[in-house]
């Protein structure tokens, strides 16, 4: 099976992951510039966490351009993912609502944790399916960005019961560096004049 259907569906799921976010910033009652205050760090949680979803759609495409062949077990992790972040619009809300709080800071770190673990697992899942030659195995390389990643979102998770900004800034610092478009996989299939 190819991968038209498994982006379809994806696509699908991310587009009301980030709709559903949206609807968590509830119009203020008032007509002045002061009303707008105390949704400021719902506003930042929802900015956070629609950037995490670009990242991952991004990254999500980039990586299905590599996959060439769709088994049961790519379609299981890609589940997974789509779980974890389906939960976004969850533990963005509770963390925003709370002004950044730890415990709804550090459910929103251990969600962003288990979307980096079940992005890897569904990146592995590709690359078995895709064989020895996998083109994403090439690409990818040591992913040195994937592996700092969940060390990061852990990190964070116990600084927001320490020092609760340290927390946030490791989860921005994250995104920072996820921001930049990946462009391994652009590379690979440059070279090979795709």
């Amino acid at each position: 099976m190819g991968t038209t259907r498994l982006e379809a569906f994806s696509d699908g799921v991310l587009a009301i992951i980030i709709t559903i976010m949206v609807l968590e910033l509830k119009v203020p009652h008032g007509v002045t510039v002061d009303v707008l205050g105390p949704l400021v760090p719902v506003f930042l949680s929802y900015l956070l966490s629609f950037i995490y979803v670009g990242i991952y759609w991004n990254n999500h495409h980039h990586m299905l351009q590599a996959c060439h062949r769709v088994t049961g077990k790519v379609l299981w992790a890609n589940l997974h993912l789509l779980f974890w972040l389906s939960l976004f619009p969850f533990v963005t809300g509770w963390m925003g609502e709370n002004h950044f709080a730890p415990i709804p800071s550090a459910l929103y770190g251990a969600v962003l944790f288990a979307a980096a673990v079940a992005y890897w697992l569904l990146q592995q899942a590709i690359i078995a399916a895709q064989g020895p030659t996998s083109q994403l195995q090439a690409a990818i390389g040591s992913d040195w960005k994937g592996k700092l990643s969940p060390v990061l979102y852990l990190l964070g998770i116990v600084s927001t019961f320490l020092q609760p900004w340290v927390g946030q800034l490791l989860f921005v610092a994250v995104a920072v560096l996820w921001l930049v478009p990946d462009r391994r996989i652009e590379k690979v299939f440059h070279a090979e004049g795709r």
